[in-house]
């Protein structure tokens, strides 16, 4: 089982990047799927969550707005596009899959997590 997160990067405040994770060794669509980050000397924080099959999701007040969460079930991949970055979004952003769409912010819930790719606003 493996979650990996691409497509974190250096960004000016304003700009955009699309976060990619790519899950492979289990059924993504049995998987409520989210996206948390966690920021130097902070706990892990829920930013977007998408139920198993696309129909529902949820947006940390922070990022209403401004980011979107998705899934293709049959890639086997999840995005979280994030349009006007501010520096408070810098952190290291994590793919999460859960079963239990009750448990979605709770970390410790999570059955898999990536190894998480790093987000930077900065000028």
């Amino acid at each position: 089982v493996q979650l990996v997160e691409s497509g974190g990067g250096l960004v000016q405040p304003g700009g955009s990047l699309r976060l990619s994770c790519a899950a492979s060794g289990f059924a993504l669509k049995t998987y409520h799927m989210a996206w948390f980050r966690q920021a130097p000397g902070k706990e892990r924080e829920l930013v977007a969550a998408i139920e198993n099959y696309g129909v529902g999701t949820r947006q940390v007040d922070s990022v209403k707005g401004r980011f979107t969460i998705s899934r293709d079930n049959v890639k086997n991949m999840v995005y979280l596009q994030m349009n006007s970055l501010k520096r408070d979004d810098t952190a290291v952003y994590y793919c999460g899959a859960v079963t239990k769409w009750s448990d979605i912010s709770t970390p410790s819930s999570y059955d898999y997590w990536g190894l998480g790719t790093q987000v930077t606003v900065s000028s």
